[in-house]
């Protein structure tokens, strides 16, 4: 790692201090928090333009991650993890969790070496705030070192995936939070859509009578599905490989440690974290993250196929379904005057794409592992805290700049299910299938309506029209 120097030289009009590593020395800015290795991996990196820092909650997670270890290290072997060194590092993760120094893991998401860079950016950004708690400059390791110190009795093959897995739990969190207003604004729009009676649609043909309402309120469901979907999920990320060190073995870590580690994770995180039974498997294994993000794309599916719904009933004003009405957001086109598309549900699909196709990147990725790593997770981690991102924000901009704002065509619906011929399998257990039939195809052929072809033929008396073919007890709400 780098040594102690203090050292500050001038090198192009800025302050610097000189760290080395096994590659050799190297002038860091002397305001600077990360070290040595974060610095060579900054320029290794300049990949996707997407820096650690845009996701807290993978600075979080680490933070929890390293202030478990240092306390699990301390307790069992206080001369390797001295008091004064474990109060320094318990304020600097501190410092982290409560959002600071955030900027400094500035690494691009993408990088080589199955997260070894970010894994020693926490250590570093730890140890030099830490040095800082205890009286002492950045640089100055002997007190506080990024490797012996804040990396004690740990590898990146541990840490790092131990630290993700909290901070997709984070993630977790605010993502169904802003699910369930979502959910909440459906059932919203249920109730207030209850006694509009419009047609269902199979395969987009006339079905039979619905109402809006019950449209809502399965959309509602659907989303509370996959809300159930992703707590049961949390489960396979509570499991942790903490104290496996560098393939499972446990080598460098000290008797206990390992359980000592998951107990205090579990405590900072207020989670079930557990050791996992085998940590040769768990080292290796990535089924964890292909699990959580297939309950990703299971939430995309739905949510892209309730935003084409939104589209098609929103369709015309005048060529097309017009059920309901979609706020207008902005106008629709440089050359159609008083044009307005459907904007929101359309970007919520694009989203809903990228979700999906992140979901094939980390398949191949689990899938690239060879023997006791992967070395893949950072394109896993990249695609699963971009998804949660993206659809946490989708959603809130689905409920505030669409569905809150949605109302119905009650005119429209009710003419629709007039004209249908759907209506006619209300028929079947009073004419035969047979005789509706010959109504449907004769509807269909005139242009009249089924209910006026019952009258004409005599088929049914007003009372049994009114009472078979009532729209409100097809659809299951007449009282």
């Amino acid at each position: 790692m780098a040594s102690g120097k203090r050292n500050r030289e001038r090198q192009g009009g800025s302050r610097t201090r000189i760290e080395h590593d096994l590659l050799g020395k190297k002038a860091i800015p002397a305001s600077a928090y990360y070290g040595v290795q974060s610095a060579r991996a900054m320029e290794n990196f300049a990949i996707s333009g997407v820096k650690l820092y845009l996701y807290p909650d993978i600075v979080r997670g680490f933070a929890m991650v390293k202030l478990a270890a240092a306390r699990a290290n301390h307790e069992c072997d206080r001369k390797a993890m001295p008091a004064r060194v474990l109060k320094g590092i318990e304020a600097a993760c501190k410092d982290l969790l409560d959002g600071r120094l955030h900027d400094q893991f500035d690494i691009d998401v993408y990088q080589g070496g199955a997260g070894t860079s970010t894994n020693m950016a926490a250590n570093e950004i730890i140890a030099n705030r830490a040095l800082e708690h205890m009286g002492h400059r950045k640089g100055e390791y002997r007190f506080c070192d990024p490797h012996d110190h804040v990396n004690l009795a740990q590898s990146t093959n541990d840490a790092y995936p131990s630290a993700l897995h909290v901070a997709m739990l984070l993630g977790n969190d605010r993502l169904i939070d802003e699910l369930n207003r979502l959910t909440r604004s459906f059932r919203d729009k249920g109730r207030k859509f209850a006694r509009i009676v419009k047609m269902g649609r199979t395969q987009l043909q006339d079905a039979v009578p619905m109402t809006l309402g019950q449209e809502f309120d399965a959309w509602a469901r659907s989303l509370q599905d996959e809300i159930g979907a992703l707590r049961a999920v949390e489960r396979v990320l509570c499991e942790v490989n903490m104290g496996g060190t560098a393939i499972g073995t446990g080598l460098n870590a000290p008797r206990g440690y390992a359980a000592r580690c998951a107990r205090h994770l579990a405590r900072i995180t207020g989670r079930p974290i557990h050791l996992a039974a085998n940590l040769v498997e768990a080292t290796q294994d990535t089924q964890s993250y292909v699990l959580y993000s297939s309950v990703l794309k299971s939430l995309a599916i739905k949510l892209s196929k309730i935003c084409n719904d939104l589209r098609l009933l929103s369709s015309g004003p005048r060529a097309g379904l017009h059920e309901i009405n979609l706020p207008a957001m902005q106008p629709g086109s440089s050359i159609m005057p008083g044009k307005v598309n459907p904007v929101i549900p359309e970007v919520v699909n694009q989203v809903c794409y990228r979700v999906i196709g992140s979901d094939t990147t980390v398949t191949m990725a689990a899938e690239a592992g060879q023997l006791q790593l992967n070395v893949m997770e950072p394109v896993i981690a990249a695609c699963i805290f971009e998804s949660q991102m993206l659809v946490v924000n989708a959603a809130a901009s689905l409920r505030i700049n669409c569905v809150d704002g949605i109302t119905a065509n009650a005119d429209a619906c009710r003419a629709m299910v007039e004209r249908s011929i759907g209506i006619v399998t209300a028929l079947n257990p009073v004419l035969g299938y047979e005789t509706a039939t010959s109504l449907a195809a004769e509807a269909l052929r005139t242009g009249k309506g089924v209910v006026d072809l019952v009258r004409e033929k005599r088929l049914l008396s007003e009372a049994q029209i009114r009472s078979v073919l009532d729209p409100r007890k097809m659809a299951g709400t007449a009282r």
